[in-house]
């Protein structure tokens, strides 16, 4: 690349970071704050929800990252026409196409990073974050005993806690235990925590009493401890083995899914939706980005307008992405409609690199430009304010 394209790939990249960081962050602190539950009423702490929220994280750069990419070209791009440097490189023998270079570099390092997103690091985060919360949700400690309630683990068996304290700390806690047909053990602690080990799980109690009640015995035994350790091994860390869904399965899981997968003979429809959209998904890129250029990269002074092109390029890269999205859906109860995704995604492309490549500027037709213009002389006279010649 010579100096002036690695200015502009330079300049494209860094803006394409900027947005992106910045959507991301904001989508991810609106899809975590529905998480929050999980530091009030589970009693985790703020690295386990810090780490469980940040595994949406590279499915939402996988839906974010093209239309990052179509705000930093059109950035760069106004960047460029603002300093009249376009019509400078123009006038230097530099042809659309030909500044179109640079983008397309830009538009490489982008396909690839969503590619790579698309066949593993987003059903990678999917699975960790649905084992993740197979684990906490299959603690009966952390999912059933919630403060407040009688909860019965077991036949014969009810414990009850006042209150969640930070830190996993179990204030007020009462254990009724009467599985033994021999005993029956009460017990009352001040509070506990959860301890896991490779022996089991246990209730750690501090400063309690236990009451026995032996069979035969008129009155209980009763015992003051200062740490007292419950066995809970039996109910602790249940359904480890979580099915992986759709999303969670990796490119090549999709690609040649085993005959004998249940799910697979389900849903076959999905599974095509789900690969077809992974294989588009580095291709969105190109498009977004040779229809965003075919708008706004021709050359313009700089009186003349640029909102219809912009206005116009949003619109463009926005219905193909619903369109898109609207075909995602169909294709799971049509064969036809991947092909059609295609077609329209490869279509979007050639017309953008035509219009680079013929030099047409697209502007608004003369009759919109009268109607607006007529239209803002009413609204002036309106407010009484008289209009400009």
């Amino acid at each position: 690349m010579g100096s002036i394209d690695r200015y502009i790939f330079r300049t494209t990249l860094a803006s394409f970071a900027l947005v992106l960081i910045s959507l991301t962050g904001v989508i991810w602190i609106t899809q975590a704050l529905r998480g929050i539950d999980l530091m009030t009423s589970q009693g985790q702490t703020i690295l386990t929800f810090l780490g469980i929220t940040s595994l949406v994280i590279p499915a939402l750069v996988l839906i974010i990252s093209p239309i990052a990419l179509m705000i930093a070209i059109s950035h760069t791009l106004n960047k460029l026409a603002t300093d009249s440097e376009i019509i400078v490189m123009n006038a230097a023998g530099f042809s659309p196409i030909r500044l179109f270079r640079p983008f397309l570099y830009a538009t490489c390092v982008v396909a690839l990073l969503v590619a790579f997103i698309a066949a593993y690091l987003a059903p990678d985060g999917m699975r960790r974050l649905k084992q993740w919360d197979a684990d906490i949700t299959a603690d009966v400690l952390a999912n059933i005993l919630q403060p407040g309630r009688f909860a019965q683990l077991d036949q014969n068996l009810t414990i009850r806690i006042r209150e969640r304290q930070p830190g996993g700390l179990l204030s007020g806690i009462f254990i009724d235990d009467r599985r033994d047909p021999n005993e029956r053990v009460s017990i009352i602690a001040d509070h506990g925590t959860v301890v896991k080990n490779g022996t089991g799980s246990f209730l750690i109690l501090e400063d309690g009493n236990l009451e026995r009640f032996e069979a035969g015995k008129r009155d209980p035994a009763l015992v003051a401890f200062g740490r007292y350790a419950f066995d809970m091994s039996k109910f602790s860390n249940q359904g480890r083995d979580v099915a992986l869904g759709i999303r969670e399965r990796y490119l090549w899981e999709l690609l040649s899914p085993a005959e004998a997968d249940p799910l697979y003979a389900s849903l076959s429809g999905q599974f095509r939706a789900e690969l077809h959209d992974r294989f588009m998904a580095p291709i969105y890129p190109f498009a977004f980005a040779a229809l965003t250029f075919a708008f706004l990269g021709a050359p313009r002074t700089t009186r003349q307008s640029r909102n219809f092109s912009i206005g116009g390029a949003i619109l463009a890269v926005f219905g193909l992405r619903m369109a898109g999205f609207a075909c995602s859906v169909m294709a799971v109860k049509s064969p036809w409609a991947p092909p059609l995704q295609y077609l329209m995604l490869f279509a979007a492309i050639g017309a953008g690199v035509w219009i680079t490549i013929d030099g047409v500027v697209i502007e608004p037709p003369p009759a919109l430009v009268e109607a607006i213009n007529k239209s803002n002389a009413r609204l002036l006279r309106l407010f009484g304010r008289p209009a400009t010649a």
